[in-house]
């Protein structure tokens, strides 16, 4: 019987090959990170603020940042931010400097200055700082639309106060929403496994190359490695309307609703797709809004050409463009559907 033997080429990887391999793989990872916190640390800042205890309240569901005084003390809080201009504009959260009597910002160079709030955004979580001093290094926005599930997400900030904490993991999940204090939802949130703590808020997440791909904003307190940062898009949209009018305008219907599920014999009667719609509970006459043509017990289920499911849905399309124009609203009355005109006040 004739044997025959299997034998591997000299380039097949051998365990001392492989392990070789493997540290250099590490040391690629080691120099990213390295390089990203040298880059991106002068530009972090730590965030102070003093709030009367009065309007000390929990704000974001998040984790406290801190104890809370007694009753006619001053409540004082932390955060980070990050600066993005060299004239010191700074980016950090809404809920980190909402309600801040006193606000000062630490520089990495341990320079403390006091800080002017130029605008904030309850909605997004966003707000917009400005600092007066000189040698200031400003850093830059990413294009979050590239982001791909699985990259190098890096989180910098001062959790519990330990200045300057870097802390890498990887983009989890994109498209994710979620529901800020104002109510409304937070479109386009990153999920990423980059550990933040109380003190993180405010602070940028990065992208390999030390460009910020997010705000981290939010964890899941009983979980483990889930957090959330509104993406870089929205941020840089939402600074750029404070930076220029110190708010964002959004468009109002007067209208208080709710979600509702529609029946089958109404979706087949009416051809609609979408099984539920925003009833209206009541109507507001107060003259912001131009909605006469609205009634109780009305039933919206499209908003211009475009389907409504629920009263984010409504939310989302009430920007600033739809403020004093006329906009169809298909609604179902008496369970028949009718086409109405309103006119979007501006929320304030």
């Amino acid at each position: 019987m004739n044997t025959q033997f299997v034998t591997f080429s000299d380039g097949a990887s051998q365990p001392g090959q492989a392990a070789a391999q493997d540290a250099a793989l590490l040391d690629t990872y080691s120099n990213t990170v390295v390089n990203v916190a040298k880059k991106v640390s002068p530009s972090v800042v730590q965030i102070k603020v003093r709030k009367p205890s009065a309007e000390a309240t929990t704000e974001h569901r998040m984790r406290p940042q801190r104890p809370q005084p007694g009753r006619g003390e001053t409540d004082g809080g932390s955060g980070s931010g990050f600066i993005i201009s060299s004239d010191g504009y700074i980016i950090t959260n809404n809920h980190v400097v909402a309600g801040a009597s006193e606000i000062k910002i630490l520089l990495p160079d341990s320079r403390e200055c006091d800080a002017e709030l130029i605008g904030r955004d309850p909605d997004t979580d966003i707000a917009v700082l400005k600092i007066y001093t000189d040698n200031l290094k400003a850093i830059r926005f990413a294009d979050s639309k590239n982001l791909q599930v699985g990259q190098i997400a890096i989180a910098i900030g001062n959790p519990y106060g330990f200045q300057y904490s870097l802390t890498a993991g990887v983009v989890s999940a994109l498209g994710r929403t979620l529901r800020s204090e104002s109510g409304r939802l937070i479109d386009d949130v990153i999920q990423t496994d980059a550990a933040l703590n109380p003190g993180n808020s405010g602070g940028p997440l990065v992208n390999s190359e030390g460009d910020v791909i997010g705000v981290n904003t939010a964890v899941i307190l009983p979980a483990q490695g889930i957090c959330f940062a509104v993406s870089s898009n929205l941020t840089a949209l939402v600074a750029g309307k404070l930076i220029m009018s110190g708010r964002v305008r959004r468009g109002y219907l007067g209208i208080a609703g709710q979600s509702i599920n529609l029946t089958e014999r109404i979706m087949l009667y009416n051809q609609l797709s979408a099984k539920t719609g925003v009833m209206v509970v009541s109507v507001e006459p107060d003259g912001v809004a131009g909605n006469d043509e609205l009634r109780q017990g009305d039933i919206i289920v499209g908003f211009n050409d475009l389907s409504i499911t629920s009263v984010d849905d409504l939310h989302r399309l009430l920007t600033d463009n739809t403020i004093g124009r006329q906009i169809q609203l298909t609604i179902l009355r008496e369970n028949r559907k009718k086409g109405i005109m309103v006119i979007p006040g501006e929320i304030k």
